[in-house]
């Protein structure tokens, strides 16, 4: 007969000694590896990159974390301690933005294709409608609603280490699209498994020339 470990009884890390115990202490070079601005390096970075991840939470501290993507250098860099990230038309949940208007925050990590390091920056967020902000991130397909724009706290690179083990750029390893369900299938089997409720599943096809509508 299996037997399976009791949760209430099962070891957890609580305390950062034992923590520690596990890891040992960080690099010197990690340690200083984090800077407190853009410098030419990370504004360079942030130009190749055409996709970026958004880390918030609310005021009780429910995580949310959005892919937002554009043509190269989409983010604008205003200066060493400014990012500005125009806001493009999705699903209007708006869990990033009102994140930012409950707690302030905002964590980044932008990539870009071929390169495995990535590039995080964290800071201070506002939601701005300034004109001149909409002005810089106004491209051929539209001007934004708004800007996010981000104060930097912190910079730094992150190794390669991830992205290596994933193979993540590796074309020879991307997998089959068909491997899995159109996602208007899979919310169809969601919605009616968790809500109850019937839904009509929107093809692949369907949903990709929606998306182009508001690309």
């Amino acid at each position: 007969m299996t037997q399976y470990a009791d949760p209430m009884t099962t070891s957890h890390i609580t305390t950062l000694p034992a923590l520690r115990q596990l890891y040992g202490p960080a690099r010197e070079r990690a340690l200083k590896k984090e800077i407190p601005a853009l410098d030419a390096h990370a504004t360079r970075f942030v130009g190749l990159s055409p996709f970026v991840v958004l880390a918030s939470s609310n005021a009780q501290g429910h995580m949310d974390a959005s892919p937002r993507g554009g043509e190269p250098g989409f983010v604008k860099v205003l200066d060493a301690q400014t990012l500005l990230i125009p806001d493009s038309p999705g699903n209007n949940r708006l869990d990033t933005l009102e994140n930012i208007v409950a707690t302030g925050q905002l964590g980044t990590l932008f990539m870009v294709p071929g390169f495995d390091e990535t590039l995080r920056v964290n800071g201070t967020a506002v939601l701005s409608t300034d004109p001149a902000d909409l002005a810089l991130c106004t491209d051929a397909r539209r001007t934004p609603a708004l800007v996010i724009r981000l104060t930097v706290a912190s910079v730094y690179l992150h190794c390669a280490k991830a992205f290596m083990r994933s193979q993540l750029w590796d074309t020879q390893r991307h997998t089959d699209r068909a491997q899995m369900p159109s996602m208007g299938e899979m919310l169809r089997d969601q919605i009616k498994a968790f809500r109850g409720e019937e839904m009509e599943a929107e093809t692949q096809a369907q949903m990709l020339e929606r998306y182009r509508q508001t690309l």
